[in-house]
């Protein structure tokens, strides 16, 4: 299970993953090896997935997301390695999810205008046999985070170690 201490690392280093361990150490009260020893095996244990650096979409030249619901009648193995092989070809495509309800997937497209999200829209209708794409582009962005909220988690039971293992806490 982690404690408190690695829920503060983890916050830390969700604001800012080029925090030194010097500066981790520093913030949480702990001496650097214990430290380093920690976020080690936040790492190891699957916690932190990796460290990137984000980027402003409107100064690279991507200032337009598109969220793209597609609906399919194909709905077998082969064709979903299909479509995921396709999807995985196309950088624009940011997020990608399968879907309960009306929408069989749900897809986050980025791209520099109508026009480039026209090319793309062309390149994925060729690229796997669809039923209905619909598409909505996003107006404003009102509110983005890729921070997990860990005082929510912390909230509903705590995390415990191991991905999948979400028990009550008195199933421990």
């Amino acid at each position: 299970m982690i404690d408190d201490l690695d829920r503060r690392l983890l916050a830390l280093l969700q604001q800012d993953a080029t925090l030194t361990v010097a500066q981790l150490s520093e913030r949480v009260g702990l001496s650097t090896t214990p430290c380093w020893k920690r976020v080690k095996r936040l790492e190891d244990e699957g916690y932190i997935e990796r460290k990137v650096a984000i980027l402003n979409r409107a100064k690279v030249g991507l200032p337009v997301t598109v969220f793209v619901s597609i609906r399919t009648s194909q709905h077998d193995e082969k064709w979903l390695n299909e479509f995921a092989a396709a999807v995985s070809r196309m950088p624009e495509v940011i997020e990608l999810y399968r879907m309960s309800g009306e929408v069989d997937y749900l897809m986050k497209v980025v791209t520099s205008d109508i026009g480039g999200y026209d090319r793309f829209y062309k390149r994925l209708i060729k690229s796997v046999k669809l039923n209905d794409v619909s598409s909505t582009f996003a107006m404003e962005q009102i509110k983005y985070s890729t921070e997990v909220p860990l005082d929510a988690v912390q909230a509903m039971g705590g995390l415990r170690r191991g991905a999948g293992e979400e028990r009550p806490d008195s199933a421990r």
